[in-house]
């Protein structure tokens, strides 16, 4: 059987799984049955997805999909296990794929901040700047209960995810400048996200400035400490963990989301879909408010567009994290769940766009 041949069989049997889904529900309304059906229509579509140049960037995301989809079914099976507690493993998953980060980096993606401080500071200055603004004025526009209204706030209040670095090398951005510009704001994210959460969200949660100093030091600075130095003592020698960091993060990032869907359940169906709306917004603007701060700067194309990203793409993990160590995963927690999936979706289709249109002079 040929490449082209399978991938259409599976493409058969998302197709399959989904019109099943759907006769399924409209004969016998929702059941635990539906949620197996729904799961092997986003397992099957992202391998189908897979074998596309201009749809693979959107298989990892439909992999979060059919994690939440079983979450949101059989939220018993990612709460505990036996007597441990899933959410116990959240921190954990997050310094292991914080550490994952740090081994990316080296001392000369440093030493960009020294020859083109411009950008970077351009960079920093708007991330800081337009995102918690926007989780602020969403927060309040949409009227969310306080906790949830401050999950918006505090993922407008994280540094920017390495998800954006992804994202810039797909859209024909400044790589190096996306780079410096994630380092620099996670450094900064330990003074910079309390004291903006203190300012921005204090009204709708209590904010402990130092708990979540600590918390961001543990949870982000020391981790990616550790994987810068594992970058020059340890990376290389073992290639097989050098490949497998990756695929790691990954499935810590999907077990994270599955298990904040699951606590959060049942304030999920209450503001669902006003929430996914409500984090579509603030992404969007984001990467617009980004682009056209950075064109304002007199920034060249590619730097533009790697300005729009790094401010529209958020640590979510981060703010998962923070949520948790707040003992608000189920309310607080809820915006960086879904904040996540959609800056995937958005930020792959941006960047696919931009990948067909060369970036001017």
């Amino acid at each position: 059987m040929n490449r082209r041949r399978f991938f259409t069989i599976i493409y058969l049997i998302a197709f399959l799984f989904l019109m099943s889904f759907i006769i399924v529900v409209f004969l016998k309304g929702y059941s635990g049955f539906n949620g197996w059906l729904l799961t092997g229509f986003f397992i099957f579509l992202a391998i189908a997805f897979s074998s596309s140049a201009l749809l693979k960037g959107f298989s990892y995301t439909l992999i979060i999909f059919a994690a939440v989809s079983l979450a949101m079914h059989f939220p018993q099976y990612f709460q505990t296990v036996g007597k441990i507690k899933l959410s116990s493993l959240i921190i954990p998953l997050l310094q292991i794929i914080m550490f994952g980060m740090g081994t990316e980096l080296s001392i000369k993606d440093f030493n960009n901040i020294l020859k083109k401080p411009k950008g970077i500071l351009i960079g920093i200055i708007c991330h800081y700047t337009i995102m918690p603004l926007l989780g602020f004025t969403i927060a309040g526009l949409f009227k969310f209960p306080k906790e949830i209204a401050a999950g918006i706030i505090l993922v407008g209040c994280c540094p920017s995810g390495l998800a954006s670095n992804v994202m810039s090398f797909l859209a024909r951005a400044n790589l190096a400048l996306s780079v410096s510009v994630t380092a620099v704001s996670t450094l900064l994210a330990p003074l910079l996200t309390p004291l903006l959460m203190h300012f921005l969200g204090g009204e709708y949660i209590d904010i402990k400035f130092w708990s979540m100093f600590w918390d961001i030091i543990r949870i982000v600075i020391l981790p990616i400490g550790a994987g810068l130095l594992f970058h020059y003592i340890v990376r290389g020698r073992f290639p097989i963990l050098d490949k497998a960091l990756p695929y790691v993060s990954m499935a810590g990032i999907a077990l994270i989301i599955a298990v904040i869907t699951a606590t959060g359940r049942d304030s999920l169906l209450q503001v669902g879909l006003k929430l996914i709306l409500a984090t579509f917004i603030q992404n969007v603007a984001g990467y617009i408010l980004g682009y056209w701060s950075a064109r304002l700067f007199r920034l060249k194309e590619k730097d533009c567009r790697t300005i729009s990203l790094e401010v529209g793409m958020q640590n979510g993990g981060l703010a998962s994290g923070l949520a948790l160590s707040m003992g608000k995963l189920a309310t607080v927690g809820l915006a960086p769940a879904v904040f996540g999936p959609t800056m995937n979706i958005t930020g792959s289709t941006l960047a696919s766009w931009w990948h067909r249109k060369l970036p001017k002079s």
